[in-house]
């Protein structure tokens, strides 16, 4: 425990000192006076816990509060949902697909706007875009404003690669580039980054790029979670690309696939309103962190209950506080 004021410790033990000083002055001087009087057997009647009991509690107090008025502090462990979430969107032509109100992105859009919304200032949230390669629209920020703004900036075309995404992510949250390694080559050491997380927006249909698999093993020995969202239906729907309509469905295999080996979880989000009721079951970790935390008002409670503790059984027993 630490104190911003520790001079006034010095206080109060001057000021403890002086009050019991007094207060036993004040008994023997009661005592010689009873004595004087020929009522020395009154001394005798009740316990000396009656006669001193509410007193002690009021001198008690006395030290308490001072010690209060010092400040102290003391590094607590504070848990709280902290750490670095990256928003990963798959702007592919499949997620122009309406089985989703009013489109699969728009759908993602709409839902992960609440999501950062949601989050206190103690989680960064970063955007990145992925189709056939993945692109960092928006650095982990405290300014979650920032990050609703990229949000509103996506908009669809070309294929995905759910692989790159990963990677991409992953070179963001460590700070440097992050690939699959070459047949036989050992992993690259990323370090560990437990209070990191992806989450995926996607319908997870893959068109090329790495493995996706690999990555998300990647993602795993790191410690970073990827949470995936599933955002369209197995019915499906077809769009129109260069003039040919082709046809996509929800590919929930791959995105749970994703999420299992990661450590994470495969929300599926059927329409619009899913997509944002599934958002709030997103699980972020919780994080500890020591902080120092101010004890005043603790001491300045246990002072005046004290107080009134010894005024209650000094006007009870004696019909006086003092």
């Amino acid at each position: 425990m630490s104190f911003l004021h520790p001079l006034l410790l010095i206080v109060a033990l001057v000021v403890t000192a002086a009050a019991v000083h007094g207060y036993l002055w004040l008994q023997r001087r009661r005592s010689s006076a009873l004595a004087a009087a020929g009522f020395a057997s009154l001394m005798s009647r009740g316990s000396a816990v009656r006669r001193h009991l509410p007193y002690g509690l009021i001198l008690l107090a006395l030290p308490v509060l001072l010690v209060g008025l010092a400040r102290p502090q003391a590094e607590l462990t504070v848990p709280r949902v902290s750490g670095t979430v990256l928003l990963a969107f798959d702007v592919s032509n499949s997620m122009r697909a309406t089985d989703v109100s009013p489109s699969r992105l728009a759908a993602a859009q709409q839902a992960a706007t609440e999501f950062v919304e949601d989050q206190p200032d103690t989680v960064d949230v970063g955007v990145l875009v992925f189709g056939e390669q993945a692109l960092l629209t928006q650095a982990p920020t405290d300014d979650h404003g920032a990050a609703v703004s990229a949000i509103g900036r996506l908009s669809a075309s070309g294929g995905t690669s759910l692989g790159q995404a990963i990677l991409v992510g992953l070179g963001t949250i460590t700070g440097k580039p992050v690939a699959l390694p070459e047949d036989g080559a050992p992993a690259p050491e990323l370090g560990y980054w437990p209070s990191a997380t992806i989450v995926v927006f996607s319908d997870g249909q893959e068109t090329g790029g790495p493995d996706v698999e690999a990555a998300a093993e990647l993602a795993a020995a790191a410690g970073v979670r990827v949470q995936t969202v599933g955002v369209g239906t197995a019915r499906g729907a077809t769009v129109e690309v260069d003039g040919y309509q082709l046809g996509t469905q929800l590919d929930e295999r791959t995105l749970t696939t994703i999420s299992q080996v990661t450590g994470g979880a495969y929300h599926p989000a059927g329409d619009a309103a899913a997509v944002s009721d599934t958002t709030k079951s997103i699980d972020l970790r919780l994080t500890a962190k020591k902080e120092p935390v101010e004890l005043t008002a603790p001491f300045a409670g246990a002072a005046l209950l004290l107080l009134m503790l010894g005024a209650l059984l000094g006007t009870r027993w004696h019909g006086r506080i003092v």
